[in-house]
């Protein structure tokens, strides 16, 4: 089976933090069962010393510890912490004037009803404070101006027909694991994570619902069967494209008929083919560029574009020939039309499984956004509701809206992938994320 080596390029560049493995006798060593996000998943006791199920407070009082405490979404009107404790610990996290009680191993605190761009205070028992990614103070989203236009929803990176998480091309486990897989008598995890990102999507009832490529594994027409069996349940609302794993086999598969566009209450989602099949490179042929701008000379509303690759960075000094996303010539070909069209308002890929906006002043600062996989950690899909004067995007992770015990569970056991440095690659910042583009 071949491999993706979409991290490849990140792997040589990157330093290996310091860590410490667990002492010999420790009894949070690692083994194939262990509870998410624990030493025993990772091998790496968080504390440098044989892990304890709590921090001595008193003598015979114990604060609850808490580990992996992240704000994983926020919107205009509400905010999401996730962190893990040992077992069935029960936690008080607050945000602003409010409080809740949640219980472990994977705990999610959902606050809602909060006033739009406003700082709150946030607070998790336990908690130690030295995690970037649960600071003191969140603020809330601005809120758009004008009435709501359009609500739709995306995924990418779904990954039907998978069964190796972790695996990078040309790398030894031993150097960069964990490779994981579903344990005996689970399900095959993209399906665990999939049908979970299905019910929260669906319970959002939201107009649209776009699947931006890597649809499969390997390409396979078993593979895509399964990806349209499982989001076939959104019906006319559904629409997707193909991505570089589903046309490593047939090089038409899942093409779809891309470029097209969408109609969702005025505001158009315009949808582009980015795979050169065969490769894991991307590129934008020249009739998908004037398609793009035929389309946004066209309509008056504002125009959402969606591929499966990101664009090359327009302000690098130099140029590659085999760049992993779009080729640098289609991606300033491309950001040309976002410069020329003022109602172009945004360009969203897959492809990297990480979260990170860039803005390019030829490009009017229009936002350029990659979104993390459904398939692992941090196990997401993306929301958006378009107003007349800006629209928000807000990543939500799977389980933090419907419940979904496996799902979460799945992917704490892969956050400590690529020797630890996952976490932080793919989840990215919170503003990275979730944001009000105004305009």
């Amino acid at each position: 089976m071949r491999r993706s080596s979409w991290l490849s390029p990140l792997v040589r560049g990157w330093c290996w933090p310091s860590r410490s493995r667990c002492r010999p006798g420790c009894r949070r060593r690692a083994s194939p069962r262990a509870g998410p996000g624990s030493a025993e998943a990772t091998g790496v006791c968080r504390g440098g010393s044989v892990a304890a199920p709590g921090l001595e407070r008193a003598p015979g009082i114990l604060i609850v510890a808490v580990r992996d405490a992240e704000i994983v979404s926020v919107g205009t009107e509400t905010v999401v912490v996730t962190f893990v404790t040992d077992a069935d610990e029960r936690v008080t996290t607050r945000v602003g004037g409010q409080e809740t009680v949640t219980e472990g191993p994977v705990h999610v605190a959902t606050f809602a009803d909060l006033v739009p761009e406003v700082v709150h205070e946030v607070e998790v028992e336990g908690h130690r404070g030295d995690d970037p990614h649960l600071p003191p103070s969140v603020r809330t989203l601005p809120a758009p101006a004008g009435r709501l236009l359009a609500h739709f929803a995306t995924v990418n990176d779904v990954h039907f027909g998978e069964t190796e998480c972790g695996v990078i091309e040309g790398v030894m486990e031993e150097e960069f694991g964990p490779v994981l897989r579903a344990l005996p008598g689970e399900p095959p995890y993209p399906l665990t994570m999939n049908l979970a990102a299905i019910a929260e999507i669906d319970s959002t009832n939201p107009q649209g619902v776009v699947v931006k490529g890597d649809l499969t594994c390997r390409g396979t027409e078993e593979e895509y069967a399964a990806f349209c069996d499982a989001y076939g349940v959104f019906g006319a609302r559904l629409h997707h494209v193909r991505g570089n794993h589903d046309a490593m086999l047939d090089a038409t598969m899942a093409v779809n008929d891309a470029p097209f566009a969408i109609d969702v209450g005025g505001v158009t989602l315009a949808v582009l083919d980015t795979v050169l099949p065969g490769s894991e490179q991307g590129r934008l042929a020249g009739e998908q560029v004037h398609w793009l701008d035929d389309l946004a000379s066209t309509v008056t509303g504002p125009v959402m574009v969606f591929g499966h690759h990101h664009v090359w960075d327009l302000d690098a000094e130099t140029r590659s020939t085999k760049y992993f996303g779009i080729a640098p010539d289609d991606s300033e070909a491309l950001a040309a039309v976002v410069a020329r069209r003022e109602n172009v308002v945004g360009y969203f890929a897959g492809h990297t499984h990480r979260h990170r906006v860039r803005r390019f002043d030829r490009a009017r600062d229009v936002p350029f956004v990659e979104v993390g996989c459904t398939k692992d950690y941090p196990g997401v899909w993306a929301e958006y509701h378009v107003y007349e004067g800006g629209y928000t995007q807000t990543v939500h992770r799977i389980g933090t809206r419907v419940p979904a015990p496996a799902a979460l569970e799945w992917t704490e056991r892969t956050r400590p992938m690529f020797a630890g440095l996952y976490r932080d690659y793919a989840l990215g910042s919170l503003a990275e994320r979730c944001f009000t583009q105004a305009y």
